[in-house]
């Protein structure tokens, strides 16, 4: 019996905003630990989030350059997590309909043209990050990072 392999990446891109998915927290890197947080991009009960346009546009113009089809409508919905680093317990991603897909990149394999399929691409936000210096035996959570606009590219 034969055997094919398959080899399938996923790649997540940060993308360069200047606040949140779905916040209008900053995405600065380097700041103090938890202070670049408010209540949506912490799931506090009410309240409610609004999309970042900028992250959209990027998303967009990256579908574009990988000769995606862009969604004219797209959903968001809440994947169930429990991690330390995701307060929410949830994180706020694309499956159904995402903003890009059946797209392709073309390399060159042997002098010839080679397309490598992209299934999707579609925005979500990251997670927090867990901290293990300090005190020995004890980790802290890092909750800037949370709610970062991200691309997943399949």
């Amino acid at each position: 019996m034969a055997y094919e392999v398959v080899i399938g990446l996923e790649a997540h891109a940060q993308l360069l905003t200047a606040s949140k998915m779905f916040c209008g927290c900053s995405t600065a890197f380097g700041a103090v630990p938890n202070t670049q947080t408010c209540p949506v991009c912490l799931g506090m009960p009410g309240v409610l989030p609004v999309i970042n346009q900028k992250a959209v546009e990027f998303a967009i113009r990256t579908g574009l350059a990988l000769n995606c089809t862009i969604a004219p409508t797209n959903r968001f919905a809440r994947k169930n997590y429990f991690y330390p680093d995701l307060p929410k317990g949830y994180q706020i991603s694309q499956y159904e309909l995402p903003i890009c897909q059946d797209g392709w990149v073309e390399i060159g394999q042997n002098g010839t043209a080679k397309r490598i399929r992209i299934r999707r691409a579609h925005l979500e936000e990251d997670a927090g990050k867990n901290l293990h210096t300090g005190i020995a035996g004890a980790s802290h959570v890092d909750l800037n990072r949370a709610g970062t606009p991200l691309l997943e590219i399949v």
